[in-house]
């Protein structure tokens, strides 16, 4: 069983950031994909830290994770009336080392640019266009395209510290082929 005391958890400013940044990135998502408030309303998800988080919900590596529950609403436990629940669970810990080990990365571009990637995910799945229970291979291109999605959306946004974070995750816009050719050459 994971011990939460274990890991680096956001501190109150920081998560002051982080919420800052998750409403940032809905705006930006919402007006990308072209969703109406009462659209972006029926994508159930929630955003959680690692206070928040259950043992299992807790991975070594990313920096978030998205877990789909099924959920009914109150009162009623029909088949029918069910519905895809989607947690977006950030890893504090491996946020705060890449915070702590790159100088040049900053929580707030940091966390939009992993709020942002993780809901377009939603959407993609919201949407029926990929799958969340894909194969391996296919889960690989998915990262590309929404790595790829991710860079189109805040290439434009002027936020100190952004172009270091898109920096950071170029290699990971790079088609599947081309990214373990890549990871051969390096190793």
């Amino acid at each position: 069983m994971v011990n939460h005391k274990e890991f680096d958890s956001f501190n109150k400013k920081q998560i002051k950031v982080v919420n800052q940044a998750a409403e940032m990135a809905e705006e930006l998502v919402s007006d990308y994909y072209k969703l109406s408030s009462s659209q972006w309303l029926r994508r159930r998800y929630d955003i959680k830290t690692l206070a928040d988080l259950s043992p299992e919900e807790i991975v070594s590596g990313p920096f978030a994770q998205i877990i789909r529950y099924k959920a009914h609403p109150k009162d009623s436990f029909l088949g029918s009336s069910a519905y895809d629940f989607y947690k977006i669970c950030l890893q504090d810990n491996s946020i705060l080392a890449v915070i702590r080990d790159y100088k040049t990365i900053k929580l707030s571009p940091f966390t939009l640019y992993i709020i942002t990637h993780e809901l377009i995910h939603i959407v993609r799945f919201s949407e029926f266009i990929q799958n969340f229970n894909a194969s391996n291979e296919e889960k690989l291109a998915e990262e590309t395209r929404v790595h790829n999605n991710t860079h189109e959306i805040l290439k434009s946004i002027k936020l100190p510290g952004l172009s270091n974070v898109l920096q950071f995750y170029d290699k990971w816009r790079v088609p599947v082929d081309e990214f373990d050719e890549l990871s051969l050459q390096e190793a």
